[in-house]
């Protein structure tokens, strides 16, 4: 039994990093953003700007699932190239210029790519610089000394458009994943690892196949873990994990064949487990299945405290505004995995600021900045209208009154631009109607922070 609402309810009250951690986070890293942008040193007068990465950037962080479990985030230092420095000394400079202080020089420590920024018991920021040389991007490695070639903001995109084909479900997977594994403490595999081995097995093809193939949580999480373990049995031993952002580079280099095979033989068991917990039509003995996997937190009755005290507070002064196309427009959603409708979302440049492509920097922006979303692609065929959907959430759109959501016809530019005004998670959603009828449509997250 697919269990939606048991899910969901597991997904936002237990795996998800909370908003307090969450906005603690953000509000640390903007004040390292602001600490090593201002100043008269040799990373000041170099800063171009600070990039969200890896977890943090695909937003597939999690809750510390044991009680000495924490969790981290790593940002790229984006700096101008120093010619006279190695590859070694621009971590050195970073650390120096953090020892220089008196808010941060007890809570640093250089590491091979980074220095790491430790609050204790709360988290750590390893803040990694990151340049361009040679018309390439590159991290370096402080231990070897050396330049290695890298391209986070093309994996932030490849991910980014692995979870436009499941409507947005392959980083709830990835937490659910992570949580699995932090849970269970039976297999070892990076993050890196597992974004790359879950994304990698999501494509159009097998939409195109099967059209409600990630349709809901739980079918998008037996699903793939069921080509998850397809794959890894195809692989009797470890396969090249290939960068999909960068050719040539791998991570193998961070798993060894022990902790390959202990995975695939973890994978096909969990697999075994999901697949009968999914089938099994009884509702009581579907949850005692899922359970196997995911513990007695899974379809738990009671919501939690803080789960509780949203719902009592949440909605009471909010104005809804928010429309559907079928609800308020009398237009009937019948999506043809044929077509492919693409926006693409370009933060403009403002002084002070460069432009950059929201995508790549994990869709995340700061305030008062202005978007502009356009289509990029589309192959539905002529004649069709376009509308616009643009939805806020979050508590500085919420005591604004200012969730939006009203459904909009295109002015005829396929484009539009929006300012970043409200802090939170937000999203902008494009449709192409044909006949009465939205055939294909795009959506576009947006993170104020």
């Amino acid at each position: 039994m697919k269990l939606v609402k048991h899910f969901n309810s597991f997904l936002s009250e237990y795996v998800n990093l909370s908003e307090a951690r969450l906005q603690s986070l953000d509000s640390r890293v903007n004040s390292i953003s602001s600490f090593l942008k201002n100043g008269d040193n040799p990373i000041a007068s170099r800063y171009v700007g600070v990039i969200p990465q890896g977890s943090y950037a695909h937003r597939t962080m999690i809750n510390p699932v044991g009680k000495y479990d924490e969790f981290d985030a790593d940002v790229l230092l984006e700096m101008e190239e120093n010619i006279e420095w190695s590859a070694q000394d621009y971590v050195e400079e970073v650390y120096k210029v953090f020892r220089a202080s008196g808010r941060y020089r007890l809570m640093v420590s250089r590491h091979a790519h980074c220095v790491k920024v430790d609050y204790a018991n709360e988290f750590h920021i390893d803040v990694v610089p990151y340049l361009e040389r040679h018309g390439s991007h590159y991290v370096t490695n402080r231990d070897d000394d050396v330049f290695e070639l890298t391209n986070p903001e093309g994996f932030n995109e490849w991910l980014d458009e692995k979870n436009r084909i499941t409507s947005g479900r392959l980083v709830k997977v990835i937490r659910l994943f992570k949580y699995l594994r932090d849970y269970k403490n039976t297999f070892s595999a990076r993050s890196i690892i597992l974004n790359i081995l879950l994304g990698g097995r999501v494509n159009s093809v097998l939409l195109l196949g099967d059209p409600k193939r990630y349709c809901d949580l739980p079918t998008a999480f037996t699903n793939i873990l069921s080509d998850l373990n397809a794959y890894l049995q195809g692989n009797t031993t470890m396969p090249s994990i290939d960068d999909p952002s960068c050719l040539g580079q791998n991570f193998n280099h961070r798993w060894t064949e022990d902790q390959y095979q202990n995975f695939r033989n973890r994978i096909q068991l969990y697999y075994s487990w999901a697949r009968a917990a999914y089938d099994e039509q009884d509702r009581a003995e579907s949850i005692r299945l899922w359970r196997k996997i995911f513990g007695t937190s899974f379809a738990e009755i009671s919501a939690s405290p803080i789960m509780k005290s949203s719902m009592a507070t949440a909605g009471t002064n909010i104005v809804s505004t928010e429309q559907f196309l079928d609800r308020d427009y009398g237009i009937s959603e019948v999506l043809n995995p044929r077509y492919k409708l693409r926006i693409t979302a370009n933060v403009l440049e403002k002084p002070g600021f460069r432009n950059f492509n929201l995508r790549r920097h994990g869709n995340v922006v700061g305030p008062d900045r202005t978007i502009e979303f356009r289509i990029s692609e589309c192959t539905v065929p002529a004649p069709y209208q376009v509308y616009w959907k643009v939805k806020n959430t979050g508590a500085e759109a919420t005591t604004a009154n200012c969730i939006r959501g009203q459904v909009e016809l295109d002015d005829g530019s396929r484009s539009r631009r929006e300012p970043t005004k409200y802090r939170g998670k937000h999203y902008v959603e494009c449709y192409i109607v044909q006949n009465g009828v939205c055939v294909a449509k795009d959506h576009q997250n947006v993170i104020i922070k």
